[in-house]
């Protein structure tokens, strides 16, 4: 089949679900209120509370919940066919991601831009706030393991691409010192320093940047020093005012985002390529099995906790008016929604030419996890070759959007860490760590250092599984706390509760059968590590989902008929 018969299907779905779904869901579920005073004017303090232009807003957001998870992914589960990939791409996007996204940012806004895992509290019961943060806990530190892994990675197998990426920093931080004196717009500054970003490409080909001989020096392999030198890194990151270096490396990064979804998309009209690979494939026997497995492999770029916690983390505290929440909420969603199907193009009709060539590269489940992020890569640069750019190049450019997606995904994700570490020092009450910022941000970046440092593809290749669905697991509970707040708004919590309740049982589901599957393999890092950590995940869930239960029950019953959520935190 054409590639571009897929890709045109897709876009016109998602393009019909923000023009129609997403307006009913601003009106009928989330009764958005443009006079409502956000919690960036009302606690304004120029460091973590700014009210921003939505564009700046869209692209923060956008680009910290698009990291390398909608790559890998999808480009990881088309090992089932790419039928169902695609098929819980665009329904999982359009009636999951959209209505999480969006209403996690919602009800943020509406109260004080608490986070998610806050908001349980005063939503559902106090006890299942502490459930609910335990399991967003572990959930991040996979998150920022996994992506410090994944840009390692790619900074040892394509040193060209280091370069570049590290001229982001000082670029993004001219940006944001010259919009924040000159209290000008990001668009000019942003573009100028995209350009130069990507004339600092043939430099990178020059001067490409190893640390083979520093490892060497000190006795470590090389990867393992780029993850020290990314946690360093991000530990001083994030600590920096939102304006100075988070929200404009954003938005040079969705540029990059842009301009990248537009080289796969034309590349893919231009080259006319086909999808090479089965739409239902033939796995080898003893595979995982694509259901429930397939619903969690496929987090990001569907439906993603991770996005309810950035919704209700750093963006809700930059909002400048409620009415901006459906441009911010939903169509991320179906952004990232975009870059998933992308990816899914990219490895089944970009990476290979025939289906002989296509079964070569996933021969089998742990080659198709492991070979994920290259398969991207390579077949991006195919489709830039389609439009006259050197493979070589196309290669750096492939690698330089994951990387740059991942590591903004990765500043945001520490920053998030702080402050739910904080959270729990608060209701545990030990103040020295509730109010002291660095001790909480070391402790935030020590964590998955530690977890990314174990041996083997552990960090990567094992945890990828149980990251997806914690991952998952957690965007049903925040849509728990959705559906319980719309209830008790006295609106129709149809839309919320239907992907609440699928997500809790694939979810479940797939926690079980990995526990299974933990406890008798080999590998004594899975049995006496990630078992015991899936069992006490899928308790805490179980009990969460029980409290979520209990109290969508009562608000049901003490409907009122009264709409009073525009009002409650004037």
């Amino acid at each position: 089949m054409p590639a571009v018969v897929v890709l045109a299907t897709a876009l016109a779905a998602l393009a019909l679900a923000y023009r129609y779904y997403s307006a009913y869901l601003a009106k009928r579920v989330y009764a958005l209120d443009p006079t409502f005073t956000t919690p960036a004017h009302t606690y304004r303090d120029g460091v973590d509370f700014i009210p921003t232009n939505k564009h700046i807003v869209f692209s923060h957001h956008f680009i910290s919940v698009a990291g390398a998870a909608p790559i890998v992914g999808p480009a990881t589960a088309v090992f089932w066919g790419w039928g169902p990939a695609l098929m819980w791409v665009v329904l999982g996007t359009i009636f999951a991601a959209g209505v999480h996204d969006f209403g996690a940012l919602v009800i943020s806004v509406r109260h004080r831009a608490q986070s998610i895992g806050t908001l349980t509290s005063e939503i559902i019961t106090p006890r299942a706030r502490t459930l609910f943060l335990l399991i967003i806990f572990f959930l991040v530190t996979m998150v920022n393991a996994v992506f410090a892994v994944v840009i390692a990675i790619l900074f040892t197998s394509n040193p060209e691409a280091v370069l570049p990426v590290l001229l982001t920093v000082p670029f993004a931080i001219g940006v944001g010192q010259y919009v924040y004196r000159k209290r000008s717009v990001a668009l000019v500054p942003a573009l100028g320093a995209m350009v130069l970003i990507y004339l600092s490409i043939p430099l990178g080909q020059m001067w490409p940047i190893t640390l083979d001989s520093v490892a060497g020096a000190v006795g470590v392999e090389a990867q393992t020093l780029w993850i020290l030198l990314i946690f360093l890194y991000t530990f001083f990151a994030s600590r920096l005012p939102v304006w100075m270096l988070l929200q404009p490396r954003d938005y040079i990064n969705q540029m990059q985002m842009v301009l990248a979804l537009a080289v796969i998309i034309v590349g893919v009209v231009v080259g006319w390529d086909y999808i090479v690979a089965p739409a239902i494939n033939d796995v080898p026997a003893g595979s995982p099995p694509w259901f429930p497995l397939l619903f969690v492999t496929i987090a990001c770029g569907a439906v993603s906790g991770f996005h309810s916690l950035v919704s209700s983390g750093t963006t809700s505290k930059q909002l400048n008016n409620e009415a901006d929440a459906r441009y911010v909420g939903y169509l991320a969603s179906s952004g990232e929604g975009l870059l998933a199907l992308c990816a899914i193009l990219a490895c089944t009709a970009g990476v290979a030419a025939t289906a002989g060539e296509w079964d070569s590269l996933y021969t089998d489940f742990s080659t198709a996890s492991d070979g994920a992020v290259g398969y991207f890569v390579e077949g991006v640069a195919h489709f830039a070759a389609n439009l006259g750019v050197p493979l070589g190049i196309g290669t750096i450019f492939a690698s330089l959007v994951v990387i740059s997606f991942a590591a903004t995904s990765l500043d945001t994700a520490v920053r998030l860490q702080r402050y739910i570490i904080q959270e729990i020092a608060e209701i545990v009450n030990f103040r020295p760590l509730a109010r002291n910022i660095t001790a909480a941000s070391l402790l935030a970046v020590l964590l998955p250092l530690g977890v990314a440092l174990l041996p083997g593809d552990f960090a990567f290749g094992t945890l990828w599984q149980l990251f997806g669905t914690t991952n998952q697991l957690t965007a049903g509970l925040a849509l728990a706390v959705v559906a319980v707040w719309v209830t008790k708004s006295n609106r129709n919590p149809t839309a919320v509760l239907i992907p609440w309740v699928f997500l809790v049982i694939m979810t479940s589901w797939a926690l079980v059968v990995q526990f299974q599957q933990f406890v008798t393999a080999s590998d004594p890092l899975q049995a006496f590590f990630l078992a015991p950590l899936d069992a006490i995940i899928f308790l805490l869930a179980l009990w969460m989902v029980v409290e979520a239960a209990i109290a969508f029950r009562n608000a049901w019953k003490q409907r009122t008929g009264v709409d009073t959520t525009v009002t409650e935190e004037r």
